[in-house]
């Protein structure tokens, strides 16, 4: 299992964005968590195989109708293997 832990910036509070990535995610078949970060920006944190985790990426750099992704970091992180499910988190 691989894991993705990303930073995501622009105009991603207020539009569904969480909303989006939990649905998103449970599509593409990852589990992990996503959540507001105090200074505007998201995070995202998921497991999965490469190929998943890159579908997630690629889908969370366009954004739902109404975002407006600047960009989209990625931090290196380990895998815990502790997620069964994708949540929104606080």
């Amino acid at each position: 299992m691989d894991v993705m832990n990303l930073i995501v910036t622009g105009q991603v509070q207020g539009v569904g964005f969480r909303w989006f990535t939990e649905r998103q995610a449970r599509r593409i078949g990852v589990v992990g968590w996503v959540r507001n970060l105090r200074d505007g920006s998201v995070e995202i944190w998921a497991e999965g195989s490469e190929r998943n985790l890159e579908a997630l990426k690629e889908t969370v750099s366009r954004g739902p109708s109404g975002s407006y992704v600047r960009s989209v970091e990625s931090r290196p992180a380990r895998a815990t293997g502790r997620y069964y499910d994708f949540s929104i988190t606080f």
